[in-house]
């Protein structure tokens, strides 16, 4: 039986309530739960960091503009059996020449299709009990390819191609699917209906302060007030692509091995500002703000 315990996070991710509701619901009633948020919001991390904290194994789909149905479940390898076709035709040629030495096919046998079926992500997951499936970025995906999950999703099953195995689940057994999209484009409503919904909000200084410090326990209190000052500031000044949270993590990473006062100083001037600022045209507003108010970027308190 898959697990529905109610998972609140772990000691590297902050679920918070809302989205733990949602997580438990769409794995009690055998649902795919659809995630949306910008970039960096923690949706991807969300099955990766269950996956590790309950030991549960782990089966990725990233998806791209020429994904399809055929990659995610499984695909037949018609090269693969055309050419053990030839084999087996000359090993009986072999044995009317009575020429013992055979040529192999690796033990599979062209009577048995499955022999031939490469299993995707989708139909693995489907056949291993207790597993997570994520299918993450579904909004850079070919319109007919959420359509095409519709079935499946719906009656929890897959049809194997070429020998028309059916692979399926019960709705107590059903995996937990994580399926992440950025809204690059509006998924059908149709694939909506066969999901639980949640929207992840970016998290507001107090919130991403729990989630550096998940990541960081012995960070200094004096960097993160000066970082989350300067990386809100950012995020506000209408940047073409506003920081996320993977970035200012990776930024606090590379700054936390300095002392303090020399951290702190580093991100006042905004030194590895790379790991922040993703475009030209960003960077070049950033120059610009820092040019008109440079005391934005250098507010620490009297008491830090």
């Amino acid at each position: 039986m898959a697990n529905t315990e109610f998972w609140t996070g772990s000691e590297k991710y902050l679920c918070d309530l809302e989205l733990a509701q949602a997580f438990h619901m769409a794995r009690v009633l055998g649902m795919p739960l659809l995630i949306e948020g910008e970039p960096g919001t923690g949706k991807t991390e969300l099955p990766i960091q269950f996956s590790n904290d309950l030991d549960l194994e782990l089966f990725v789909y990233p998806v791209g503009s020429k994904s399809n149905v055929e990659q995610f479940v499984a695909r037949f390898d018609h090269v693969k059996y055309l050419r053990d076709s030839q084999i087996e035709i000359l090993n009986a040629q072999r044995d009317e020449k009575g020429l013992t030495q055979k040529l192999s096919t690796g033990g599979r046998n062209t009577e048995s299709l499955n022999d031939y079926v490469a299993m995707g992500p989708a139909a693995k997951a489907f056949s291993t009990p207790n597993s997570i499936l994520l299918i993450d970025e579904i909004d850079k995906a070919p319109r007919e390819f959420p359509n095409d999950l519709l079935y499946a999703l719906s009656h929890r099953k897959f049809i194997m191609p070429e020998s028309g195995e059916v692979v399926e689940v019960s709705e107590e057994n059903m995996p937990a699917v994580i399926i992440t999209s950025n809204r690059e484009q509006e998924l059908p409503t149709a694939f909506k209906g066969r999901c639980i919904y949640h929207y992840i909000h970016f998290p507001d200084a107090e919130t991403m302060r729990e989630i550096i410090v998940k990541h960081y326990p012995s960070i200094e209190a004096k960097i993160v007030d000066v970082a989350l000052d300067v990386f809100y500031h950012l995020r506000n000044i209408g940047l073409e692509r506003a920081p996320t949270t993977r970035e200012i993590l990776n930024w606090l990473k590379y700054v936390k091995q300095y002392t303090t006062e020399e951290a702190i100083q580093k991100i006042e001037k905004l030194e590895g500002i790379g790991a922040l600022i993703k475009t030209q045209a960003d960077l070049e507003k950033v120059q610009r703000a820092i040019l008109r108010n440079p005391d934005d970027f250098s507010r620490r308190s009297t008491s830090n």
